[in-house]
């Protein structure tokens, strides 16, 4: 096979044949002989090294190298990396290329815009394509801690703090998504990623990002003060749709305007209820004469679950569409006079696994 055909039949095999903006990409991550050693795997070094016909020491060192740029993941030690395969899908290998403490969105800028480009012209739609025939609810939103304050009956799957404790490893990195979009010069309306990272990894993840140094290590004690700060900036956290607070290696904390799959979501116009599974919760304006008006809380729900009217006094006044509510409490904790509560709408076994 030609490089030229390596590149090629890499790109098909993410699910995007004849894509030259994909190809661009795959050309900044890898030289021509990388790309025949990539479309040789999965395999180990020696196995690889003998079908593209270059000495091992060769081989593992070129497979290293694009290790470190997130294009190819080994199988078992992260020290050891006998065994090589390349990214599972495109999802992957954006989130592994781009989240990075070590890029710099001026220096790195070319490398951001071109994903940027594929990301409008083609990633969107097609994840928005696949997520419709791919079944829903695998993920599911965890309301911000501090808006369960004072409420009864929590369970530790939606209690952020206890998922956090339950974790052996916490990393973080930055968000992928909100790197390239703000290179792209498409600030986040919530956040600056490039002051915080906000990505969190746990497990084998967490191990992952800190071998290759492109995230760091947590203390419980960090990963709580980092929740604080995420809930701060009204982001949404997510976790996989069950009860169980191991074996998770990455928990979101998204926004809508930068977020892949959210946007993938919107540009398709699929609503998100039928990818992403609410919480148990849902907003409501407990306190109707301590609310100004202040919108803060319409600009806070992700979710346009917010709206505001006038009242006889033509006061302006929020409410809550309960049925576009996800319960993720960004409203609750960042209302200044404290009009917004949440409540259990569904019983704990709404939570697949929380209840045997």
């Amino acid at each position: 096979m030609t490089t030229s055909d390596a590149y090629e039949a890499l790109a098909g095999r993410l699910g995007f044949p004849g894509s030259v903006l994909l190809r661009s990409i795959l050309e900044s991550l890898m030289t021509p002989q990388q790309a025949a050693l990539v479309e040789a795997l999965p395999g180990s070094v020696e196995e690889v090294a003998q079908k593209v016909g270059v000495p091992e020491e060769e081989a593992r060192r070129q497979l290293d190298a694009l290790y470190y740029a997130g294009v190819v993941f080994p199988r078992g030690a992260f020290d050891k990396r006998d065994y090589y395969r390349f990214a599972r899908h495109i999802i992957q290998l954006h989130d592994a290329t781009l989240g990075n403490q070590n890029l710099d969105v001026e220096k790195d800028r070319a490398f951001f815009k071109k994903w940027q480009d594929f990301c409008t012209e083609e990633m969107f739609v097609r994840l928005g394509a696949m997520f419709r025939i791919v079944p829903g609810h695998i993920s599911r939103v965890v309301p911000a801690r501090r808006s369960l304050e004072g409420l009864p009956d929590v369970l530790p799957c939606e209690d952020y703090h206890e998922i956090l404790k339950a974790q052996d490893v916490i990393a973080v990195v930055p968000c992928s998504c909100r790197l390239r979009t703000s290179a792209a010069g498409e600030l986040c309306a919530h956040t600056v990623e490039t002051e915080t990272s906000h990505c969190l990894q746990f497990g084998r993840g967490a191990e992952y990002v800190i071998h290759r140094g492109t995230g760091r290590r947590l203390t419980i004690d960090q990963a709580i003060a980092l929740c604080d700060d995420i809930e701060d900036d009204g982001l949404v956290h997510r976790w996989a749709n069950k009860a169980e607070m191991l074996d998770v290696n990455t928990s979101c904390n998204c926004c809508r305007d930068c977020c892949e799959e959210w946007v993938s979501l919107d540009v398709t116009d699929m609503p998100v209820a039928d990818w992403w599974e609410k919480s148990r919760y849902e907003a409501y304006v407990d306190d109707l004469e301590s609310c100004s008006g202040c919108q803060d809380c319409l600009e806070r729900c992700q979710f346009d679950a917010v709206t505001m009217y006038r009242d006889e006094n033509n006061d302006l006044k929020a409410a809550v569409e309960a049925t576009k509510c996800f319960g993720c409490g960004a409203c609750v904790v960042g209302c200044p006079y404290g009009s917004l509560k949440l409540r259990a709408v569904r019983p704990p076994e709404f939570i697949p696994g929380a209840v045997d």
